[in-house]
């Protein structure tokens, strides 16, 4: 249902579908459940060999099992990407004998290596990796600057209190009590430096330790440098007139004093996490918990009580910034509130460039930008009962039933009213900006239920291809031909080994052709969909005294109940309270406005019946709100859906009532 149904018809993917990693569990069902890639071909295990497909598919294919068109089906969308990508072009990807192919490796980093990695057959080498450069080429530009960029615009600051950021670089703009003049700030926490035994010493980033550049797993990729937050702080600092201090240590024994003897305090802490085929410590895999690691809560407590030394009053005399990486919702409700934390940023997982962006937002080179793609709660379980970690299998095979249904992140916040720490969306910035002359205008799409019914006229038609089974002696391995151990082939020993046992018995509804759904007719679902509906459109003004990005988003609330289309009747709508549906980051200087614009689509103001199986335009009142967050609205207005018109489709179906239900 979901790669046949779903993928293939309904939002059209003209693509190839690729498992994960040995995540393909059966061989015949998944050929007819839609998979067209096994990766890396091994079957069950890692590096058997044993492949579920190769000559097994041959022999499915053979017998009957999975019809030919199924397998025409999968050879079509894989070469039809070939194409795609243009790689039958020589002059784009050269091959071998041009001087093209693979150049590098993923099995060795040495120039020359084992050709056919893995395999005890095999004792052939070559030049396996070329180390082309790619960080800056003509083609692609400047990576670094384009790694810099993408950080900082990653940094989210979540507090200011006082403006205590941007920071100065040199000892004007802060007091200090040191004698000799200088400013004193203090680093402290393992976070803010590079890992000493080296920025790629934990084998896919499988490990905890420095700076938090990125998550572990097999996405992640060797660090062609790393610049630590504090190697960044340290070059930018006026040495003349700025003392630093590194506490190299989460450890919090006599940290009190250290961070007594600052003007401003710098604290760094983190949450990693990553793959569930690497564990770190008791973390295996995701987190066990949302709160910073390695004792950063605590380091944070004391440093912020004490930087400075103490007023009368027992608070701290200076400012904290508190600057957190991490792969994703942090509660900081431990030392949110302290007095002494004036600032927040967070960072994220910023990779190779992550001191220098930092700094570009410490001292105000860059204003910060960014908004969180997730809420911060303020306690684990404001996420509700799915979003603790399964430590233990739930049945016989852990299964997860997505209850939640459309209620995740913000929107369970907002369904049960729990107030967050910090919202989905939320952002600030060194100025301000403000929102006002709010514009809607409804357009005709919106006058009918459903979308336009499904036109077949511009949808892509395959070629034909030749339906029949192929002589099973043009699938028997090739005289002569190397077979090396543990690789994935599609030969067979035998014309016998593809003899049927047996009819296959095929899941039910498989042996009959369906009709296509109504929701599909182009890549992404029916192309009316996409038919704009609503223009909306606000002025965006800079009231500050410095240049800044905005992004503005925009929300919409569907109406509570609607018409039900096979009952006629009013029935509850259970959507979620506010949903996103767009969002423009907009550059505005001091004293200037912007207009900003949005265009919500059909599919932007509907809602996805169960019974009608297509997205329906409900009636009744549609908000529409822009703002700087999910709960920071400027401007709101709203209008009626009317819904209703020519809806033959529904029609053509049936009577009411007499639709099939489907369960989705």
């Amino acid at each position: 249902m979901l790669m046949n149904g779903i993928l293939k018809d309904e939002l059209g993917f003209q693509g190839f579908v690729q498992s994960d990693w040995l995540a393909q569990r059966s061989g015949v069902a998944s050929a007819l459940a839609g998979l067209d890639m096994s990766m890396p071909g091994d079957g069950l295990g890692w590096q058997d060999g044993k492949s579920l497909w190769g000559s097994e598919l041959t022999k499915a294919v053979l017998n009957a099992s999975v019809p030919v068109e199924r397998l025409n089906d999968m050879a079509l969308r894989i070469v039809a990407t070939w194409y795609q990508l243009g790689q039958d072009d020589d002059r784009r990807w050269p091959n071998r004998t041009m001087g093209g192919g693979p150049n590098f490796s993923s099995w060795t980093n040495d120039e020359v290596g084992n050709l056919y990695p893995e395999s005890p057959d095999s004792e052939d080498t070559g030049v396996v990796n070329k180390y082309v450069p790619v960080r800056q080429t003509v083609e692609g530009g400047n990576h670094d600057e384009l790694a810099r960029r993408i950080a900082r615009e990653g940094i989210v600051l979540v507090k200011n209190e006082g403006g205590i950021l941007p920071i100065p670089r040199s000892a004007e703009g802060l007091a200090t009590k040191a004698k000799n003049g200088k400013l004193r700030i203090g680093i402290f926490g393992e976070d803010a430096f590079p890992n000493p035994k080296g920025d790629n010493t934990c084998p896919d980033r499988g490990c905890n330790e420095g700076t938090l550049a990125m998550g572990w797993g097999s996405g992640a990729v060797e660090l062609p440098y790393l610049v630590a937050p504090a190697q960044a702080l340290h070059r930018e600092f006026d040495n003349a007139t700025v003392q630093v201090t590194d506490w190299k240590t989460n450890g919090v024994k006599k940290v009190d004093g250290t961070a007594a003897a600052q003007d401003l305090c710098l604290v760094f802490i983190n949450s990693d996490a990553g793959e569930g085929f690497i564990g770190w410590k008791a973390v295996k895999g995701d987190r066990n918990n949302l709160f910073p690691q390695k004792s950063g809560d605590e380091l944070v407590k004391a440093v912020a009580a004490n930087c400075g030394g103490r007023n009368e009053d027992g608070e701290a005399v200076s400012g904290t910034v508190v600057v957190l990486h991490t792969v994703g919702p942090t509660v900081l409700q431990r030392w949110i509130d302290l007095p002494g934390v004036k600032g927040v940023l967070i960072a994220h997982l910023p990779g190779q460039e992550s001191g220098n962006a930092l700094t570009d937002v410490l001292f105000g080179d860059y204003n910060p930008s960014g908004h969180l793609p997730y809420t911060i709660g303020e306690k684990e379980k404001d996420y509700g009962p799915d979003s603790r970690i399964l430590k233990f299998p739930n049945g016989v095979v852990p299964q997860q039933n997505f209850s939640e249904g459309l209620y995740v992140d913000y929107r369970y916040f907002d369904k049960h009213n729990i107030t967050p720490r910090y919202e989905f969306g939320y952002g600030l910035s060194y100025t301000t900006f403000k929102l006002s002359g709010l514009f809607i205008h409804p357009l005709g799409a919106v006058n009918t239920s459903l979308p336009a019914p499904r036109s077949h006229v511009n949808e892509p038609v395959p070629p034909h291809l030749d339906p029949r089974v192929p002589d099973p002696e043009t699938a028997v391995w090739p005289k002569g031909m190397r077979r090396l151990a543990k690789y994935v082939y599609p030969y067979i020993d035998s014309v016998e080994s593809a003899k049927p046992k047996g009819k296959y018995k095929y899941p039910k509804g498989y042996d009959h052709y369906h009709d296509l759904t109504e929701a599909g007719g182009g890549e992404g679902g029916n192309p009316d969909l996409y038919t704009t509906a609503v223009s909306v459109q606000a002025s965006l003004t800079n009231s500050g005294d410095v240049a800044g990005e905005a992004v503005v988003q925009i929300y919409v609330s569907l109406p509570s109940t609607t018409t039900d289309l096979l009952l006629g009747q009013t029935v509850p709508l259970d959507t979620p309270v506010r949903q996103l549906r767009g969002f423009e980051k907009v550059l505005v200087e001091p004293g200037s406005r912007s207009h900003v614009r949005f265009g919500l689509t059909r599919k932007d103001v509907s809602y996805w019946d169960v019974r009608v199986q297509n997205w329906v335009v409900p009636t009744g009142e549609l908000r529409v709100c822009v703002g700087f967050s999910s709960r920071d609205a400027r401007q709101c207005g709203s209008f009626e859906l009317v819904g209703g018109g020519e809806n033959s489709w529904l029609r053509e179906t049936g009577e009411r009532g007499e639709v099939e239900e489907y369960d989705v």
